[in-house]
């Protein structure tokens, strides 16, 4: 579905639809700790349709790293060097995605190896939209790919579904690359409705992206980011499969076999390897992880352990 013009009022109305959050008083602590306050060592299944049957993915392992609001210019400079001296498997698409100041200084020293990616876009063309910055500013820098829906996006800002479907049609309608990325809060899940979710997500993209051959998605269990409760390769596989079926009877077969699904949730060098073993686990969105480049490198190589699996 190709992306329809709307008034600036109606994008916002659609895009930010929420209460203000009282950013005087906010923390990027206090929301993570308001978010997984009743986290608990066991979380329950989502409740899953016995018609669901695994179908893997036909592409390449993608590993994305999210630096979000880290760094500094000599911080990125040690990564850098770290990643450019680092010995990278070479069936693995690999994207680092800095903070927007750092992307020119980042795609002008690091490896051809590596991708760049922006970790947000503006919903359609430049203009007077004070803080945002255009698909059209990230080509100019040489960026292909842009993290879009990321719950931080979501539950923090206040962006909805249907604002995010639409910022993802238009960076791919310019030739960007997406990372789309969905996922469940701890409440849904012990409410069974994790597969409610993210398929609401999921549709949110498929009714408006012009085409899926551009669009890796992420499956990022909220419960799971940034707090060391990593879902379990089982819990990760269940859900990665209940997404391809989803593709499968909504999109196409073709869709659901080559389209690209990664994991996101405190991913690190530790528990790559076995999480890269299931079958429809197509690669990671890695977080603080990939602010350290031996860890990083370390999770681009558990491809080889998709391998031995397979």
């Amino acid at each position: 579905m190709a992306v329809t013009s709307t008034s600036l009022s109606s994008q916002l109305y659609i895009g930010l639809h929420r209460p203000t959050p009282k950013f005087e008083s906010f923390t990027s602590q206090s929301f993570f700790d308001s978010v997984h306050s009743n986290l608990r060592l066991s979380v329950s299944a989502p409740k899953r349709s016995s018609s669901i049957v695994a179908m893997a993915s036909s592409a390449k392992f993608f590993v994305g790293g999210n630096w979000k609001c880290n760094g500094t210019k000599d911080s990125i400079s040690k990564l850098i060097n770290d990643l450019n001296s680092a010995k990278l498997e070479p069936d693995v698409d690999v994207v680092v995605a800095p903070p927007f100041v750092y992307i020119d200084q980042v795609k002008s020293s690091i490896t051809d190896r590596i991708e760049i990616s922006a970790q947000n876009s503006w919903v359609g063309k430049g203009g007077a939209f004070t803080g945002e910055i255009s698909v059209e500013q990230l080509k100019d820098l040489g960026v292909k790919w842009v993290i879009l829906g990321h719950s931080e996006r979501r539950h923090v800002i206040g962006e909805k579904d249907e604002f995010i479907g639409k910022k993802a049609a238009y960076a791919l309608s310019e030739g960007l690359g997406v990372i789309a990325c969905i996922g469940e809060l701890l409440e849904d899940r012990e409410a069974g409705k994790t597969f409610d979710v993210v398929f609401e997500q999921l549709k949110a993209y498929a009714d408006v992206v012009p085409s899926w051959d551009n669009i890796v998605i992420a499956y990022e269990p909220v419960w799971a980011i940034g707090t060391g409760k990593v879902a379990t390769p089982q819990q990760a596989q269940e859900v990665h499969v209940a997404i391809r079926d989803w593709l499968k009877k909504n999109v196409s077969p073709e869709v659901a076999s080559k389209t690209r699904v990664i994991y996101g949730g405190s991913v690190n060098g530790g528990n790559s390897a076995e999480l890269a073993k299931e079958e429809d686990i197509d690669g990671f969105l890695v977080g603080g992880a990939s602010l350290k480049g031996p860890e990083f490198a370390t999770i681009i190589n558990s491809v080889t352990s998709k391998k031995v699996a397979a």
